[in-house]
């Protein structure tokens, strides 16, 4: 199981960029594919999955996550793609859970097959969760999904609040102008019922079919004034890690929390401390990075941890300042939708 305490298990000089940022969070995509079809992920058809001898063993995995971990990365998230669609996943959460020194392993998730997996990914040390919902009506959930699965959703979320272990919840609701405004009120009042933390995201241009621009985003702030309009006012909840993605807030009769992540509006990067690797293993410093870098082939090619650690420093020492979505044609899109860089 993960270790709980602050003991450090740090072998190596701490992993850095060249703007001092340290390098504390790593999203792992363990698939590229995925059972669901969000429009601002997927396009609906004509993506070709990666063979499986192209994306990353489960040893592999452990590797990287050892060697990462031996140079202070602390907290772990395993993505997609849909990562419970990758045939044994408890048994890797197993697995990097027993490495001293990571102090979260968590899952990103589109909740359809939590119903079943919740227990056993429990058991095997799974610490937190995000499952993304982004409609709590069944036809608009279809739209956006192109799938009729909220009902199997809300079952898993069901099924996840009998393993305590496993906490916060977190529910992920991506935030799109003429759409995400009727959903507010439904999700705050989910969260002042549930022990949820339901978080709005800012959508932001990773979509697969290159639809986005500036004036589809629906900001927190304004989601915010929604909240507080028509169901009641936030109390905000303070945060003592500067690179804390979401601004946190809690209702004063509820159980859950509203947590708001404005990447576009009001963006975080000066305290970015995290890094990507894809299923296939390239490294990618940002979201919206043009260039990644090879750990696979260098794992495949025989070489010794120290030839992997320092090719991890050296990409992570060029990591970008910042996104530039805000800086007109400075600006460039990835090469990639979402669902090949992973969540």
């Amino acid at each position: 199981m993960i270790e709980k305490s602050k003991v450090e298990f740090v072998t190596k000089p701490r992993l850095v960029d060249a703007y001092g940022r340290l390098i504390k969070n790593v999203r792992i995509s363990i698939t590229d594919k995925c059972n669901f079809r969000c429009v601002y992920c997927m396009p609906a058809e004509g993506l070709e999955w990666l063979k499986k001898d192209q994306i990353l063993s489960f040893e592999e995995i452990e590797r990287l996550t050892r060697v990462l971990v031996s140079m202070g990365v602390e907290q772990v998230r395993l993505t997609g793609g849909e990562p419970t669609v990758r045939k044994d996943l408890p048994e890797l959460v197993r697995t990097l859970s027993r490495i001293k020194g990571l102090h979260s392993l968590s899952l990103t998730t589109n909740g359809y097959l939590l119903k079943k997996l919740a227990g056993p990914l429990a058991e095997a040390g799974l610490t937190r969760i995000n499952v993304s919902l982004d409609s709590l009506v069944r036809d608009r959930f279809f739209q956006l999904t192109r799938r009729d699965s909220l009902q199997q959703v809300m079952e898993g979320l069901e099924e996840l609040e009998k393993y305590p272990s496993i906490s916060p919840i977190k529910i992920n609701a991506v935030a799109m102008k003429d759409f995400t405004e009727a959903e507010v009120a439904g999700f705050a009042l989910l969260a002042r019922r549930k022990p949820y933390v339901v978080r709005f995201i800012e959508f932001m241009p990773l979509d697969a079919d290159e639809n986005w621009d500036r004036s589809k985003v629906l900001t927190g702030d304004e989601i915010k004034a929604i909240i507080e309009r028509e169901v009641m006012p936030l109390v905000p909840v303070p945060s003592a890690d500067p690179a804390e993605t979401s601004t946190k807030y809690r209702f004063a009769d509820g159980i859950g929390e509203m947590g708001f992540i404005n990447p576009v509006s009001h963006p975080f990067c000066s305290a970015c401390d995290r890094i990507r690797l894809t299923a296939e293993g390239m490294l990618r410093t940002c979201l919206f990075a043009h260039i990644e870098t090879d750990l696979k082939i260098i794992m495949r090619s025989g070489a010794s941890d120290e030839v992997l650690e320092e090719a991890i420093r050296r990409a992570v020492w060029k990591k970008e300042m910042k996104h530039y979505i805000n800086d007109g044609e400075a600006f460039k899109r990835t090469k990639r939708s979402m669902s090949q860089i992973g969540g």
